[in-house]
């Protein structure tokens, strides 16, 4: 369980980290991230990661496909997570 809780702690920050990126590129008008490789974070685990982006940068929060898909994934993810922690409790 260690590992997962380190690997979701690395894949967010990562996310946090590249919706900041972007926001400043957007800022710049420099090269952008494209939207399916943030929506990509988000599915592999990094949804709290871009929904905090999304919050504290206040970036893409009017992409409806980022304000329905990133909480939905952070959902299923939720519970994942839950139904992981109780098949193999540490």
């Amino acid at each position: 369980m260690e590992l997962l809780w380190g690997y979701l702690l690395a894949v967010n920050a990562a996310a946090l980290a590249v919706m900041g990126y972007d926001k400043g590129q957007a800022r710049r008008r420099g090269r952008r991230v494209a939207e399916k490789r943030l929506l990509a974070l988000a599915a592999i685990g990094g949804a709290v990661g871009i929904w905090l982006g999304m919050r504290i940068f206040r970036h893409k929060t009017k992409h409806l496909s980022f304000v329905y898909a990133v909480p939905a994934m952070f959902l299923i993810q939720a519970f994942l997570i839950y139904y992981l922690t109780r098949l193999f409790p540490s």
